[in-house]
This record gives structure tokens, C-alpha cells and sequence, in this order.
């Protein structure tokens, strides 16, 4: 039957290379890798936002996602195994991944040749493919500053960790060409009050693993991709004790499987590509990583590089949801005219790009920050954009698909399951009251980091006058802050927001075309400021379309 003509419709949104179709990702890496190695990465990049592009590569992603991860508890003869099986898909975007060098590698190249900026421009690239994939990817990253506080673990599993080698299966990891992490924190009682944590480790000297060694007892509300080499776990050595952290291998060197029934898989919202789970811990053989009783110490280094791969991973949602919506607005016509030639969509699509910019710039600076050593910077920076660019996602995915109509709402799109993914960086590794928190203590606690924080604002003033004011503001603020941290906790979300807001604009002025800075700030930080996408005042959008559309 042949009942009409399909026609006024998107062609494929493939075919395409992620990495240099982002100013952002490319500007970042002209401006912050030395010369020497800027052509190298650009090429790599390249050859990896090609494929992030490609239609194979949104077929392994649909596929991971619509075949999600199913546990195995026994075997066929009733034998213990835990173990979750994946589709093949799943394994392709691994590969990938672990072979772009996103897994701890950044961790062993020196800081002069700006690994970590790499990492994060090849992270925003191939996080647009698949975000579930990412998150073990994210903690093998992760794993290794942590695993720093003890030197004799951080000597054995440190190749194995920054392998370009995805070598999937449960073995020991010195037999494996590479090795991926994973942790295991939060308990039901208590979630992210981790000193309310009830599994115990008892100290068991002489034991199957390196370091000091010790056998843990108890549960883990949220572990998530348990069919990792080994885990980062939070367990007390008594129940007075504060959380010691410890290294927990899934197989011991003599093949035997350590204690670590998975008890269910995770029903998520979004995510679905990945196996979160529930743990149990019998006499599970651990080694203490750090000081112990400083577990939290020792893994808040974890935390602090997971936390920006959040804002990098929102970054890459954001963007993502962006070009679809501008592709789809490039060829479909309404009204007589192509939908980006409509003046409120282009409204729309260019506050949508000029969020996209300041989220990745601010995610790049960080990454650059690390690279140069501004501790002080990271730390503070990070918890803000954590908490600031997480939260904004949802919001601008949603608006990404109404430029798409009931076309963005199905699955076959892709944009669905950026929605459903855009709330998680919000939640995991602190939600917006742990991020705010975060942030006062930080200031309490470390007053060198709102200093510097400040000052990487600062560098924006004289730019343009409404950036100027925000800047006074903000200083004001944080000033009084300092006199009375105890004081702000009510309005820390407040605080936050401000800080990067502040902080975004200033990278904008700095980095960002001339038009879509006056935009940015203009609409965040000035008197004429709207909540809504698209509300921006006509004069802006006028200045700002070209640039902010030719980046999408």
C-alpha cells in the first residue's frame, strides 16, 4: 500500500565527527595542550569523534540500552556465581572507551603535556554515545589518586588500571590485560552519610592480598557494575570507628572468587545500559587503603574526579540533545519556512547553545586546572559546577526535545534516553544539598580555595560592565561567608548558584565569541534575567544567533 509521500523529515543524525564539530572541545585543546603534543591529540580525538558519530556506533548504543544487563546469582547446577551478562554492545563501547585512554591512564602522564584536558575533550566526545558505559569507566579513572594513599597497591594495580585494554571476565587482575573499578559506599541507613555505615572489617593479617589486610562483613545499597576487577569500599574497623576505605578484588591471585553476592539488580530510571546493584559482603578479603579510621579522606580523592566527570558527562548530555535538536531544526520546515529560520526557535536553540558553551568551558577549565596543579581551584570549582551544571541538565534536555515535538518524546530518537539520563549526574556522588554543603565546608575548612575560585572569576572583570556588578556581588558574598560559614547553610544553594554562574560568565568573557558572552551574562546575571529557554531579550538574540548556531 502506498498512502502518501514521506517527506519534510530529518535525515540521520549520523555521519558526522563529534570532536570537531565542537568549538569548545577543539578551542580547549588549541588553548591548554602544549604545542608539542596539540596536533597528536587533535588527530586522536578526531579518529574517536568520527566513530562517536557513526552509525555503528549509535546501533551499540541502542542496543546496550534496549538489552539491559541481567544477573546471574548460580550456575545450572545450583552453584554460586554473581556474575551479570551484558550484550555484546555493551563490550564494543567498552573497547572503545578503555582504548581512547579515558580510564586511568591520565593519571600517569606528567602534567605538562595537558593528559587531563585530553581526557575530558575525548570524554564530552564519546560520553555522547552512551553515558551508562561511562560510569565504570569514570571510576577506573578515578580509582587510581585513591589508590595513591597506599603506594604498594597503587604499584600493583596501576598498569592494569591505566591499560588501554578492555579485558572483560572475572579473573585475577594480574593475569588480565587490563582492569576496570568500581566502589561500593552507601548503605541503605544511610546513603551519603557514610559514617552511619554499619559493615565491618576486621583486621585478618597475612591475608590473600597485598598491604594490610582485613575480611568485611556487611551490605552495600548501591554498587554499582559489580562485574568489576575490584571495588573501593567503606567499611569500620568497630562500630565507634570512622569509615576505613579498602580495595575489594572481585577474584584473590589464587583464582578463587572473594566473597560478593550481588543480591539484585539496580531498576533505574535511566542508566539502563549499566548494572547497578546490591552487594552483600561475607568475610570478604579487603586491603586497607590510607590511614585507617581516614577512609573518607582516602576516597574523597574518588570523589573529587568522579564529580567532574558529572559536569563533563552533563556537559556531553547537553550537547548531545543540543545538535539533535539544531539537526532536526536544519531540515524541517513549518509555516513556510525551515524551522531554525523561525525566529523563536532560533530563540530557543541559541540560549540552548550558549548553556552548552558555558557548561563545557567550565568543564574543560577544571580538567586544566588539574593539569596545573590549582588544587585549590579544582576543589572548590568542582563541587560548584557539580552541583550547578548537573542540575541545569534536565531542564535544557527537556527543551531539546520539545524543538522536536512528539518526534523527540519516542525512543527510536535518542533524545528520550538523554532525559532519562540527565537527572543522574544530579544524584550520584552528592545531590544538590550534599554539593551546597560541600561547598561551605570547603570555604570553612579551606579558605585558600574560595580565594582562588574568586580569583579565576576575577580574571573575567572589565570584559563587560553587568559581569563586572556580578563579580561585586559574589565577592560580597563569599566575604561574608567567611565571617560566618555556619550561618549561610540555609541559603548555600543560593551561594552556589551565584558562584557559578559568576564563574561561568567569566570563562564566557574570556573564551567564548563576544555575542553569546554578552548573552550568557546578560540573561544569568542581569537585571533582565529570565528563568525560561528561549526567553531571551530580542537584541540578544539577534547577536548572539550566528555564532551560537554555527557551534551547534
Amino acid at each position: 500500500m502506498a498512502t502518501h509521500e514521506v517527506f519534510n523529515q530529518a535525515p540521520p543524525f549520523v555521519g558526522h565527527d563529534v570532536y570537531r564539530m565542537d568549538a569548545v572541545l577543539t578551542e580547549a585543546v588549541d588553548r591548554w595542550v602544549p604545542e608539542d603534543h596539540r596536533s597528536a591529540t587533535h588527530d586522536e580525538l578526531s579518529a574517536l569523534g568520527v566513530r562517536a558519530g557513526s552509525a555503528e556506533a549509535a546501533e551499540l548504543a541502542e542496543r546496550a540500552e534496549r538489552n539491559a544487563p541481567r544477573l546471574r546469582t548460580h550456575d545450572r547446577w545450583g552453584h554460586r556465581v554473581d556474575e551479570v551478562d551484558f550484550d555484546p554492545a555493551w563490550h564494543d563501547l567498552m573497547t572503545v572507551a578503555a582504548g581512547a585512554g579515558l580510564t586511568a591512564e591520565t593519571w600517569t602522564k606528567g602534567r605538562d603535556v595537558g593528559a587531563h584536558v585530553r581526557r575530558a575533550a575525548g570524554f564530552v566526545t564519546w560520553s555522547q554515545v552512551d553515558a551508562g558505559h561511562i560510569c565504570p569507566i569514570t571510576m577506573t579513572h578515578a580509582a587510581l589518586p585513591a589508590l595513591r594513599h597506599s603506594p604498594v597497591l597503587a604499584e600493583r594495580y596501576e598498569g592494569p588500571l591505566a591499560s588501554r585494554e578492555y579485558d572483560f571476565g572475572l579473573r585475577p587482575v594480574s593475569e588480565k590485560a587490563g582492569a576496570i573499578a568500581g566502589m561500593g559506599m552507601t548503605e541503605k541507613q544511610g546513603g551519603s552519610d557514610v559514617r552511619s555505615n554499619t559493615t565491618r572489617a576486621l583486621a585478618t593479617p597475612g591475608g590473600p592480598l597485598p598491604g594490610e589486610t582485613y575480611r568485611l562483613t556487611g551490605h552495600k545499597w548501591f554498587c554499582s557494575a559489580p562485574m568489576s576487577d575490584l571495588f573501593l569500599v567503606l567499611a569500620k574497623t568497630s562500630p565507634e570507628a570512622a569509615p576505613s576505605c579498602f580495595l575489594v578484588p572481585r577474584v584473590l591471585d589464587d583464582g578463587t572468587r572473594n566473597p560478593f553476592a550481588i543480591q539484585r539488580l539496580k531498576d533505574k530510571l535511566g542508566d539502563r545500559s549499566n548494572a547497578s546493584s546490591e552487594i552483600e559482603l561475607d568475610g570478604t578479603w579487603g586491603s586497607l587503603v590510607g590511614e585507617e579510621g581516614r577512609g573518607v579522606r582516602a576516597i574523597i580523592d574518588m570523589v573529587a574526579a568522579t564529580r567532574l566527570d558529572c559536569i563533563l558527562g552533563s556537559a556531553a548530555i547537553t550537547r548531545a540533545a543540543l545538535t539533535r535538536a539544531a539537526h532536526h531544526a536544519r531540515h524541517r520546515s513549518a509555516f513556510g519556512k525551515t524551522l531554525v529560520d523561525q525566529p523563536l526557535m532560533r530563540a530557543v536553540l541559541t540560549d540552548l547553545a550558549i548553556e552548552s558553551e558555558a557548561a563545557t568551558l567550565l568543564g574543560m577549565r577544571l580538567a586544566q586546572a588539574v593539569d596545573a596543579g590549582e588544587v585549590e581551584l579544582a576543589r572548590l570549582g568542582v563541587a560548584v559546577g557539580k552541583y550547578w551544571v548537573c542540575k541545569r541538565t534536565p531542564t535544557l534536555v527537556a527543551e531539546a526535545m520539545e524543538c522536536l515535538g512528539g518526534l523527540g518524546y519516542v525512543e527510536e530518537n535518542g533524545l528520550a534516553r538523554l532525559y532519562r539520563q540527565a537527572p543522574l549526574n544530579s544524584i550520584w556522588e552528592g545531590s544538590g544539598n550534599v554539593n551546597a554543603l560541600d561547598v561551605l565546608r570547603a570555604v570553612a575548612r579551606e579558605p585558600a580555595s574560595l580565594k582562588a575560585l574568586l580569583e579565576e572569576a576575577e580574571a573575567g572583570r572589565g570584559q563587560l560592565s553587568t559581569l563586572d556588578r556580578a563579580l561585586d556581588r559574589v565577592l560580597a558574598e563569599g566575604q561574608a561567608l567567611a565571617v560566618d560559614p555556619q550561618g549561610a547553610e540555609a541559603g548555600a544553594r543560593r551561594l552556589v548558584e551565584g558562584l557559578a554562574l559568576t564563574l561561568q560568565g567569566s570563562l564566557m568573557a574570556r573564551y567564548a565569541p563576544p555575542e553569546m558572552a554578552e548573552a550568557f551574562v546578560e540573561s544569568r546575571l542581569g537585571d533582565g534575567m529570565r528563568l525560561g529557554l528561549g526567553a531571551l531579550e530580542p537584541g540578544l538574540t539577534v547577536l548572539a544567533a550566528p555564532a551560537a548556531l554555527e557551534r551547534c
